[in-house]
């Protein structure tokens, strides 16, 4: 490793600069001839497991990237996560109420007659580099197919890809700082969890007072509710969602059967998940069950353990209504009481991985030997860390993936007490296309970005990289061969919820992080809870921690 060098005032100065003027390249409807179509920029090592901050994408994705995974902990952990992600009140079920598209605003976008429009497209995804997948859509489906439809209509539309091929925290800066010196892109992709950030800073706007027409689009009927809810703040929709995600549990079927326990596990209940766990207890070299935990899991024990189990107690994290936030409730108790029967004395789960900086990446590591029985991850873990493909997926490949590995839905507490009522609970991340407030063109950025998530062009991308679309009819015309994803798509999404997006969450999670480690260190649930609640007050102030 190369040791940390200091930075001068000087040198990040000029790096502050230097990331202005890559968003502001292809300013805001800015005529620049000189411009690419995209940005050549050397391949950006990939990450998986713990390089990543609390707003990255959950499952090792992308975040602002492809969307196909940003639940937080994904990588942060898809924070592809995660990317994941984040619904207005942190839980986005099905049957919550999304927000209306449009909800009567009063735009009146600027040159909406034009005849020549120049726009921007920005993502964190560059060909030959991150998100090469997605690069390559934009430049050779994406534009050219747009730039016809409007040569059809009678516009001639110059659109520009600024791609970015770096860590997600480094894209989110650069964006931030494009968008408030007035430059950024007509159309930029962002992970869902930044969205409360962006929208509390005046750098993003409801749809609806950008655009007009909203209400009208006829792809909103193929975008569920709870979908929806990673594009939604405080009750409006921002932006259109860009690939989602879904958190299962994994199970090793052949470990299984050395247990007794069936192929087809479904657990009703975390009692089940215990219960399996005893039995797994008798298989020699195996350990039961890892969800993650503890800080050095970072993003990934807040969005692939901490909140799936929360919403099965039947509350979200934050009220969006309420404005709140759960501290010592007995939701959070019992979560932590949870973690304390895994991490205990009970053997169930190794609570020196949860300690360990690269604790997750180890956990891959077991699972895909076989000495892990039960795994909570998001479908980046079988996409990406357990496929069959060693050159994709290398040492954690497994030939035997598609036999061997099965999944379940991850159930609430006990049978109906997930928020709505539900059996089985879920959380989702990914990253939205947001329409720049600034842009020259408004109304050609919106069907700018109606194009990119047209069932047409969402096929294409399938071909070039199999994800689960936000649209329910491009994922059953795409995941048919791929039984996971179909899984996910059919019967995880519904159910689903998503990250806050608040610009306090990300705070919040690590202090999330910090109970989970302290329960598996040894401190009881009680006092856990306590002491976040502690923290909690003092993130987001003492009027906006419920106890109740």
């Amino acid at each position: 490793m190369r040791p940390v060098r200091s930075v001068s005032s000087v040198t990040k100065s000029a790096v502050v600069l230097a990331a202005v003027a890559i968003l502001t390249a292809g300013c805001v409807g800015a005529k620049n001839d000189s411009s690419t179509s995209s940005a050549e920029a050397p391949p950006a090592a990939g990450t998986t497991g713990q390089q990543q901050s609390a707003g990255a994408a959950a499952d090792g994705s992308a975040a602002a990237g492809n969307g196909g995974s940003s639940a937080a902990g994904d990588q942060a952990a898809s924070g592809s996560a995660a990317s994941g992600s984040g619904a207005a009140d942190g839980s986005g079920a099905a049957g919550s109420g999304a927000a209306a598209p449009g909800g009567g605003g009063n735009a009146n976008p600027v040159n909406a007659d034009a005849k020549d429009v120049t726009l921007t497209i920005a993502t964190n995804a560059v060909k030959g580099g991150k998100n090469d997948a997605e690069a390559t859509w934009i430049t050779e489906t994406v534009i050219p197919g747009f730039i016809a439809e409007q040569k059809a209509k009678g516009v001639n539309a110059k659109v520009t890809f600024n791609g970015s091929g770096v860590d997600d925290p480094e894209y989110k800066t650069k964006l931030q700082l494009g968008l408030k010196a007035g430059g950024a892109a007509d159309v930029f992709a962002a992970d869902g969890i930044w969205l409360g950030e962006l929208a509390g800073a005046g750098y993003v706007k409801p749809l609806n007072q950008v655009a007009t027409g909203i209400d009208s689009w006829d792809g909103w009927k193929q975008i569920s509710d709870s979908v929806r809810q990673s594009v939604t703040y405080q009750g409006q929709v921002y932006g259109l969602p860009n690939g989602t995600d879904g958190r299962v549990l994994y199970f090793n079927k052949k470990v299984f059967q050395q247990a007794g326990l069936p192929a087809d596990w479904q657990p009703t209940s975390w009692d089940d998940i215990l219960a399996a766990g005893e039995k797994l207890k008798g298989v020699d070299g195996v350990t039961p069950i890892q969800i993650n935990a503890g800080t050095a899991m970072t993003e990934a024990t807040t969005a692939q353990g901490f909140l799936p189990l929360l919403v099965g107690t039947g509350k979200p994290l934050f009220d969006d209504k309420a404005g709140t936030w759960q501290g010592a409730t007995p939701n959070v108790k019992s979560v932590l009481g949870f973690y304390g029967k895994l991490y205990g004395d009970g053997g169930l789960g190794d609570a020196t991985l949860q300690q360990d900086n690269s604790g997750r990446d180890q956990s891959f590591e077991l699972f895909a030997k076989g000495q892990i029985g039960i795994l909570a991850e998001g479908d980046y873990f079988w996409r990406s860390v357990i496929c069959p493909d060693k050159k994709t997926c290398g040492a954690t490949s497994m030939a035997d993936r598609n036999s061997t590995v099965g999944w379940a839905k991850i159930p609430a507490e006990k049978p109906g007490s997930g928020v709505n009522g539900q059996d089985f609970v879920s959380v989702s991340g990914g990253s939205g296309l947001f329409l720049n407030p600034k842009s020259q063109y408004p109304q050609q950025a919106w069907e700018l970005m109606q194009y990119m998530l047209s069932a047409k062009a969402q096929e294409a991308m399938s071909k070039l990289q199999v994800r689960i679309s936000a649209r329910d009819d491009v994922n059953a015309a795409t995941l048919a061969n791929d039984p996971l994803l179909s899984f996910i798509a059919k019967d995880v999404l519904p159910i689903t919820t998503y990250r806050p997006s608040d610009e306090k969450y990300n705070a919040v999670s690590t202090a999330i992080q910090q109970a989970t480690l302290d329960v598996v260190t040894g401190t009881s649930p009680d006092e856990a809870a306590a002491t976040y609640a502690k923290s909690l007050e003092k993130i987001v102030g003492a009027d906006k921690v419920s106890s109740e």
